[in-house]
């Protein structure tokens, strides 16, 4: 009987495909989005590709026999980076999906952020100027690789000399708040999501 190998690894510019399929595959509170946009790409637009491509040394892949599993993507000052997506990200985005609709459940929330981005909180940000993201496909959750996923990610923050991190969970994932709190994380407020962060 083989068993199957999983490692973190620096994500690369290879991964890229791969980040937006876990994002799809994980973008319904953690499970499988996919009958929810008509677009498989969209949510990794927002929630993984962007990370990717400008904080590479903040993004963290889980592989599993060579294969991306998992991912762990940061941005160690939030305003800067919001800022720097939409010099940089944002309008390329807006003119190529200029004539997309939204026909699938998700695809609104995709297309009205990507046209009209909002910013985080600012008295969120003050304490905790970074937020990370973090996804692993349900059949690598449960090898305590979540753990060592988010440790890689906080010390990566910490050696950038950054003094607090933050994250949103989907209230219909409420039950990783537990998670997170073993990991040093704190409840924070909650809104359309529920923020925790901690500090560094």
């Amino acid at each position: 009987m083989t068993t199957s190998i999983l490692s973190i690894r620096q994500a690369c510019e290879q991964d890229m495909p791969g980040l937006s399929t876990i994002c799809l595959k994980t973008a319904n509170a953690g499970k499988d989005a996919t009958a929810l946009y008509s677009d498989p790409g969209y949510p990794g637009l927002r929630f993984a590709l962007p990370y990717a491509r400008f904080e590479p040394e903040l993004a963290f892949v889980l592989e599993q026999d060579g294969t991306p599993v998992g991912y762990v993507l940061a941005a160690r000052d939030t305003a800067d980076f919001e800022q720097r997506l939409q010099r940089e990200w944002w309008p390329e985005l807006r003119e190529k999906l200029a004539e997309r609709a939204a026909t699938l459940p998700l695809d609104a929330g995709i297309l009205d952020f990507i046209r009209q981005p909002v910013s985080k909180e600012l008295a969120l940000i003050a304490d905790y100027p970074a937020h990370l993201h973090i996804n692993i496909l349900p059949d690598a959750q449960g090898s305590g690789f979540g753990r060592r996923l988010i440790e890689t990610e906080l010390e990566a923050l910490r050696r950038a000399g950054v003094s607090g991190v933050h994250l949103g969970i989907n209230p219909k994932n409420e039950s990783v708040c537990a998670f997170y709190e073993r990991l040093g994380f704190r409840f924070l407020h909650r809104a359309q999501s529920i923020y925790m962060g901690q500090f560094l």
